[in-house]
């Protein structure tokens, strides 16, 4: 029973991430085509400043919860996906830093330098981490005693190249519809158009990459075993269809939350799917990590539990608080200010 609850927050909170973060890598990746100006791009920086270190505390706890509740989980994914995911680590301090620094020297050369380590940091990872999680639906080549048998170029297979593009659409549309929510003027239309314009194929993705998945994976599986569980990908379908609606509507509030939902649907599509997997071997099935060979001891489950429902609701309020303090547009006005980037 607590190696299925904390399943269940391991993947909730791997959502709650990609969610949050997800359109600050969607914004970031799009803010050449989106920001004309040096004002326009200091407004997108203003846009995701607030949000975006906070956004990351959803990452470091979805691997927290990895080494903590199924350490060999994360011994085998953090040694075998080593490239990859350094690649993330990375490209995560580009972006970063790109918001401490770029405002450091007045210079255009020194801006654009920033702006792209922003633009590069944000992509790689939104690619990625789709490549990544789709590799780990599919099944990765795990051998007896969790020895990963494969490198970098493992990863780049068609399904897998899928998933990343999915992750991709899915940020960007994400983050054309948040930018559309905080800003005003041309800087608003060209979000929203770009919105509009990126959900048409997001849409064409997402159906293939579902075919793909019943090919590809054993996803289904447990879909088959218990019927009420088709209510995720369903609740995922019609969240990215509202996309569209509000979208249509002009009620840009709206159409950013159903992308909120259909992002954690798509996520939680296939977290339920693997389940009581975690790391699916594609070599053996005897040689997968699952939720029982690859947890803590239950005494360290208890703790461990304790520790979130204390800390994760604080984590959850702070981030509300943050939300409802910045709620306003973003202006050029508030430029002016310290941390105005």
């Amino acid at each position: 029973m607590l190696e299925t609850i904390w399943f269940l927050l391991w993947g909730i909170l791997w959502a709650v991430y990609f969610m949050l973060d997800g359109f600050d890598l969607g914004l970031g990746t799009l803010m050449p085509f989106l920001a004309k100006t040096d004002t326009e791009r200091q407004l997108v920086y203003r846009a995701m400043g607030p949000f975006w270190d906070g956004n990351e505390v959803w990452l470091i706890t979805a691997g927290g919860v990895t080494f903590a509740a199924f350490p060999t989980t994360y011994a085998v994914m953090f040694s075998g996906l080593y490239s990859a995911l350094m690649l993330v680590l990375f490209a995560l301090i580009l972006r970063g830093v790109s918001f401490a620094f770029r405002n450091e020297v007045d210079s255009p050369r020194w801006k654009c330098l920033w702006d792209s380590c922003l633009t590069l940091g944000s992509f790689l990872p939104a690619l990625l981490l789709g490549v990544a999680f789709a590799n780990i639906f599919r099944g990765l080549p795990i051998g007896e005693g969790g020895l990963y048998q494969g490198g970098l170029l493992t990863l780049i297979n068609p399904y897998g190249l899928a998933g990343g593009v999915l992750f991709l659409l899915l940020f960007l549309v994400h983050g054309a519809l948040w930018l559309a929510v905080k800003s005003a003027g041309v800087l608003h239309e060209r979000a929203a158009a770009m919105a509009a314009k990126l959900w048409w194929p997001l849409l064409v993705v997402a159906a293939l990459f579902l075919f793909a998945s019943s090919r590809a994976t054993t996803l289904f599986v447990n879909y088959a075993q218990t019927p009420v569980l088709f209510l995720i990908p369903v609740l995922a379908v019609a969240a990215l269809v509202m996309i569209y609606v509000f979208m249509r509507q002009g009620a840009w509030w709206k159409a950013w939350f159903a992308s909120c939902v259909t992002i954690v649907s798509v996520t939680m599509f296939g977290v339920v799917g693997l389940y009581p997997n975690l790391l699916p071997s594609s070599i053996d099935p005897a040689h997968s990590l699952t939720i029982t060979n690859s947890a803590s001891s239950p005494l360290t489950l208890k703790i461990m539990l304790g520790v979130a429902l204390t800390f994760v609701p604080i984590v959850i309020a702070y981030q509300v608080w943050v939300h409802f303090l910045f709620k306003g547009k973003v202006r050029e006005e508030d430029l002016a200010a310290e941390e105005g980037y």
